[in-house]
């Protein structure tokens, strides 16, 4: 399979019509429209990095309700990346969210050998910058949440170098958007 996924991210480089988000602007505003799962404007970017570090804001469109309150918990995707060369179902690490207890809040999300970890972080305020940062070292994905460290996670023990790609924002989930969804970010070196 991993024979397959270099082509295949190299396809999807070259047929995207948006510029890599380190090569646009230092900031967008990815808008999740209602009844989709993928943000636009929606961008391919490959990730040769071990730490991925920005700014995110959430406005008041963050806030829904689910007819079935069993969903009300599914995670919403923030940012992140592949790791090890692999799709991002098998090893990844990014930020999740969700609206519950009437406030947003923050998970480590990864797949690890295909099993998904899960861990809480923090809530944190709408209308409000916060800094988020994932850093890949050795054995784990540390998560950091406005400079302070807040969990970890284990790595692979058999990650490879190579290709890896940009995970951006994603509603759900099996539930898309109820209505359009807001969310500006703004890269730090």
């Amino acid at each position: 399979m991993k024979n397959c996924f270099i082509p295949f991210i190299s396809i999807l480089l070259l047929a995207s019509c948006e510029l890599p988000f380190e090569n646009a602007t230092a900031s967008r505003d990815f808008v999740i429209r209602a009844g989709e799962h993928y943000a636009s404007p929606r961008l391919y970017e490959t990730f040769n990095s071990g730490r991925l570090r920005f700014k995110a804001t959430f406005d008041e469109s963050a806030k829904y309700e689910f007819s079935d309150s069993s969903l009300q918990t599914s995670k919403n995707k923030l940012m992140g990346f592949s790791d090890c060369s692999s799709l991002h179902h098998e090893n990844s690490a990014r930020f999740a969210w969700q609206w519950l207890h009437n406030r947003i809040e923050i998970f480590a999300y990864c797949y690890v050998d295909s099993m998904r970890v899960e861990q809480f972080i923090a809530p944190v305020n709408l209308n409000e910058e916060n800094l988020f940062e994932i850093e890949a070292s050795g054995g784990e994905y540390v998560f950091y949440l406005n400079g302070e460290r807040k969990v970890s996670v284990a790595r692979t023990s058999t990650c490879s170098e190579g290709v890896n790609y940009m995970l951006y924002p994603y509603f759900g989930g099996t539930e898309p958007a109820p209505h359009d969804v807001n969310i500006k970010i703004e890269m730090v070196k």
